[in-house]
């Protein structure tokens, strides 16, 4: 489990992949963005699955505990948004977003820090 509120999502799917070895797919449709949020981050040129993303928890659980997991999780007032946002392939150590359209995005390491916390 990881905590994703420095660097997002990207960041945090990276931290798993390079400790894993394997690759992170994160299913566009799947990961729950904020409209409000795209818009934002469309005007001001942001990538939203790079932002700090608090109070929120990334799970790698086993593929077969993954309904049951995610059913637990629902009973839970906190869990009530959770969802299932991609999953783990065998080899190449990479971040891949699965888009809207049907295509395939690497989502490269940041090369600086993230954005500084406000509060």
């Amino acid at each position: 489990m990881r905590d994703p509120t420095r660097g997002g999502l990207a960041t945090v799917a990276h931290e798993i992949a390079r400790a894993s070895g394997h690759s992170i797919v994160l299913d566009q449709n799947a990961v729950p963005l904020r409209p409000e949020v795209v818009s934002v981050c469309d005007m001001l040129g942001y990538d939203p699955y790079f932002l700090a993303c608090e109070g929120r928890v990334v799970a790698v659980v086993d593929p077969f505990a993954a309904d049951d997991v995610l059913a637990r999780w629902h009973a839970l007032p906190e869990g009530r948004d959770a969802c299932i946002i991609g999953r783990v392939e065998t080899g190449g150590g990479r971040v891949i977003l699965e888009t809207g359209l049907g295509g395939r995005r690497v989502l490269d390491e940041l090369e600086d820090d993230p954005l500084p916390r406000i509060c």
